[in-house]
C-alpha cells in the first residue's frame, strides 16, 4: 500500500488514507518508529503534507509522538485491551440508556443503513473500510444521545478501538468480522427491552476478548524476548 504512487487529490488527505491503511493492516507494525525522511521518500512527497497527515493520525490515536524519540505507531498492551473493553461497555450501555425512549424512525433507518455499509465492506474483504463502518455503526447511539461529554468520550475512544479491532482480527486470523456479527446488536437496539440491549452489549463486546488478550500478551512476550536477545554495546 505504501508503495502506491500518490495522485493529485488533497495530498495530506491521501497520505492519511495510506498511513491509516498501513497501520491497521500491520504494514507499519505496532510500536514501530515512523521516520519522516524515509517515509517521504517512499511516498514521493515532501515532508510538509506528510507531517500534516501524521498530526491527524496522532489526533486519531493511531500514532504517538514521543519526546526525544520521534513518532511511533501506537501499540496496545494487555492493560489497554482490558481498559478499552470496560470503558466501551460502560459508555455504550449508558448511551443507549440516554436515547432509549427517544429512538425514532430516523434512528432505525440510519442504523440499518450503516449496518448495510458494514456488510458491504465485509463482502468486499476491505479490512480498513470494515473498521470505519463498524465505528460509524456503534457511533450512531452517541450522535443521538445529545450529551457532548459522552460524545467526546466516544471520539477519544475511536483511535484505541481501531487498534484493538486490528489486533482482534489478526488474533482470529481474519481481515473482517463475520457478516452476521451485528445482527443481534441491531435487533436488540431496535427492540423493546433496554435491559436486554445492555446484556447483549456486554456479550457482544466480550466476543473474542480472551483470544485477543492472548494474542496481545504473546506479541508483547515476543518483543521482550527479541529485546533481551539483542547484543549489548560495549563501553
Amino acid at each position: 500500500m505504501l508503495s502506491s504512487p500518490l495522485k493529485r487529490q488533497t495530498l495530506s488527505a491521501q497520505i492519511v488514507t495510506l498511513l491509516r491503511h498501513a497501520v491497521l493492516t500491520g504494514e507499519l507494525e505496532p510500536g514501530s518508529q515512523v521516520i519522516e525522511n524515509a517515509l517521504a521518500l517512499r511516498l514521493g512527497t515532501s515532508r510538509g503534507p506528510l507531517r500534516e497527515a501524521m498530526r491527524q493520525l496522532i489526533d486519531e490515536g493511531l500514532l504517538i509522538s514521543v519526546p526525544y524519540i520521534g513518532t511511533r505507531v501506537v501499540d496496545i498492551s494487555l492493560e489497554d485491551v482490558n481498559d478499552i473493553y470496560a470503558m466501551r461497555t460502560c459508555l455504550e450501555q449508558f448511551a443507549f440508556e440516554q436515547i432509549w425512549d427517544r429512538r425514532s424512525g430516523d434512528f432505525e433507518q440510519e442504523l440499518l443503513r450503516r449496518n448495510d455499509i458494514l456488510k458491504k465492506a465485509i463482502d468486499q474483504g476491505d479490512h480498513v473500510a470494515a473498521i470505519e463502518a463498524e465505528l460509524d455503526l456503534h457511533g450512531l447511539v452517541y450522535e443521538h444521545a445529545n450529551n457532548r461529554i459522552l460524545k467526546n468520550s466516544w471520539t477519544g475512544l475511536r483511535g484505541h478501538l481501531q487498534m484493538y479491532w486490528a489486533a482482534h482480527r489478526r488474533a482470529h486470523g481474519t481481515s473482517v468480522p463475520k457478516r452476521e456479527s451485528h445482527d443481534d446488536y441491531i435487533r436488540f437496539a431496535l427492540g423493546d427491552s433496554l435491559g436486554a440491549m445492555q446484556d447483549n452489549l456486554r456479550d457482544h463486546m466480550r466476543l473474542g476478548l480472551e483470544t485477543t488478550k492472548a494474542f496481545v500478551e504473546s506479541r508483547s512476550a515476543l518483543k521482550e524476548q527479541d529485546h533481551n536477545q539483542k547484543p549489548t554495546r560495549r563501553e
